[in-house]
């Protein structure tokens, strides 16, 4: 049952960091919350496999900052990206004068 509420936070934590990085319109409105959730279910796991204990604090810090880590650099580097290759692509189709 706590796997499934650290993989809701991590959703909710991914759809915060879509929500605040900029270049929205760049990129899906589901790729922060899907990679929140599964950053956040990864983590889970991993820590309870090394012994963590559910009702410990630590183990929903590490979650679901790790969920908002990861979802904050995807989200991060993919709109970068996005937005160097749309300007590298309309420079280069304006100036073969498409």
């Amino acid at each position: 049952m706590e796997l499934l509420f650290a993989v809701l936070g991590g959703l909710i934590v991914g759809a915060v960091a879509h929500v605040v990085v900029p270049w929205r319109s760049s990129r899906g409105s589901l790729l922060g919350p899907a990679l929140g959730g599964i950053a956040a279910a990864v983590l889970w796991e991993a820590l309870t496999w090394a012994g963590w204990r559910y009702d410990a604090t630590w183990i929903w810090v590490v979650a679901l900052v790790g969920a908002g880590v990861v979802a904050l650099v995807a989200e991060w580097f993919l709109g970068r990206r996005r937005t160097a290759a749309d300007t590298a692509y309309f420079e280069r189709a304006k100036a073969e004068g498409v």
